[in-house]
Parts: structure tokens; sequence; C-alpha cells
């Protein structure tokens, strides 16, 4: 057997492996309604591992199989739950790993991820709570009603994103050296 097909066959498997992990703690979390930060916590960790050993194709597949097969298993009845997943948190390891990959310059990057964060965050309002029929508590309702909703996405938003993606990318490095033991 070629190295060549060794290499393929590794990829397959640990990709494979992180779309079964994300499938099934995304679906369980959706699902449950209160596990649902638990199950993108987990999903987003499920998309590094093929990306630990710089598999794009890999890792972008995962992701493809990971959004089809949680609707699958039970979250079409509660889409608008996995759309800020399929929209940014299921992709954002995919771009970091590309950015290292292609030594982007990390704050041109950070600031478009920010605006793709920011972006999500709106359109899983509008998705979750008016299209969705879901409610705030009353006093958040009245911070984020009308103009405000795009304020406070743009300014609190953009500052949780900061922390979340220095915390994502210090998660990957864990992921890189658990991986790392892996061997081919």
């Amino acid at each position: 057997m070629s190295g060549g097909r060794r290499f393929n066959s590794f990829e397959i498997a640990l990709s494979g492996i992180s779309c079964a992990v994300a499938v099934i703690f995304l679906s369980l979390g959706i699902i449950s309604g209160w596990l649902t930060a638990t199950g993108y916590f987990i999903g987003i960790l499920a998309m590094m591992v093929p990306l630990s050993k710089q598999f794009f194709k890999g890792g972008f597949l995962a992701y493809l199989g990971t959004c089809i097969l949680t609707v699958v298993m039970g979250a079409a009845a509660k889409f608008w739950d996995l759309v800020p997943f399929i929209m940014f948190f299921g992709l954002h390891p995919l771009l970091n790993a590309l950015q290292v990959r292609f030594k982007i310059n990390r704050w041109l990057a950070l600031a478009v991820k920010a605006v793709w964060f920011d972006c999500t965050l709106i359109a899983g309002y509008f998705l979750i709570y008016v299209l969705g029929g879901a409610s705030l508590p009353e006093p958040v309702e009245e911070i984020i009603t009308g103009w405000r909703l795009y304020v406070v996405a743009f300014t609190a938003g953009s500052a949780i994103f900061v922390l979340y993606d220095y915390l994502i990318f210090k998660c990957q490095i864990i992921i890189n050296n658990l991986v790392y033991r892996i061997k081919k």
C-alpha cells in the first residue's frame, strides 16, 4: 500500500470521527434545548481534529457532513438553533487554520472574523427570536430593540469575539497536541 493511500485513509478516519462526535453532541444539545451551548462547544472542538493535521478538505467535509447529519438526526425540528453553527461556529476553526497556514495578518483576520461573528449574531437573533418565536427576558429585549440591536452586536459582540477567538486558538493548540500523539 502506498504512503499516499495511507495518508488519505488517515484523513478520512480523522474527518469521520470528527463528524460523528460533532453530530452526536450537536443533535443532543439542540434536541434537549438546555445543552445547546455544550453541543456547540464540543462540535467546534470536533471540527478542529482534522485541521490539526492540516486536512483542510477533510475538515470542510466533516463540517458539511455534520450540518447535514445533525438536521437528519432530529435538529430539523429546531433548525433555527443550528443556524449559528452553520453560519459561523462550524466554519470558524477552518478559517483559523487557513489563517495560520497562509500567514494572513492576524489583525486583518480578526477584524473580518469579528464582523462575520456580529452579522451571525444579528442573523441568529432574527432567525431564533423573531422567526422562531423564542422569547428573551424583558430587560434584554428592551436593550436590543430597534437600532440598538446593531450597536450591541457590533460593540459587545466584537468584544466577546476577541476573547472567543483567542480561546479557540488556544483550544486548537491543545487539540493539535492531542492528535499529534496519534500515529498515522
